[in-house]
């Protein structure tokens, strides 16, 4: 993905949206893109979390002890939970169909927050959207 279409992708992930153009690229040249096939495993569930994940084309499925949580699109992101507290990964993020990632460092997100506070709201108001969602689900 060349740089260009990784910005506009990333402008369009409401996490990034509020971030400005040298941000963007900053954030770009950061990240590692990861392709994964349809039924490929991104992340396990119990694994150290070390990096955090935006989808930039493609689906995943988000389960635990085999129970499916969630269903992920292009500008979804996880494993902002690990990122943040260093716990082992929450659940396991399967690829539904063929999916590309950004991924990101600790050491770059903290940075990439630290510099964009708007991010870290967007991030906390996500976690709280799918906190309530889980919690509908299981009851």
């Amino acid at each position: 993905m060349d740089e260009r279409q990784a910005i506009a992708q990333l402008k369009q992930a409401p996490l990034f949206s509020r971030v400005g153009d040298k941000g963007l690229k900053a954030i770009f040249r950061s990240a590692t893109e990861k392709s994964f096939a349809a039924g490929e495993r991104i992340v396990n569930e119990g694994d150290s979390g070390t990096g955090f994940y935006l989808i930039v084309s493609g689906r995943a499925e988000v389960t635990r002890g085999g129970d499916k949580l969630a269903t992920l699109g292009t500008g979804a992101f996880f494993g902002e939970m690990a990122l943040l507290d260093g716990a082992p990964r929450s659940a396991d993020v399967t690829a539904v169909e063929d999916t590309s990632c950004l991924v990101l460092s600790p050491w770059t997100m903290k940075s990439v927050v630290s510099a964009n506070p708007d991010v870290a709201m967007s991030m906390l108001e996500e976690l709280a959207r799918r906190l309530r969602e889980t919690e509908r689900t299981l009851s």
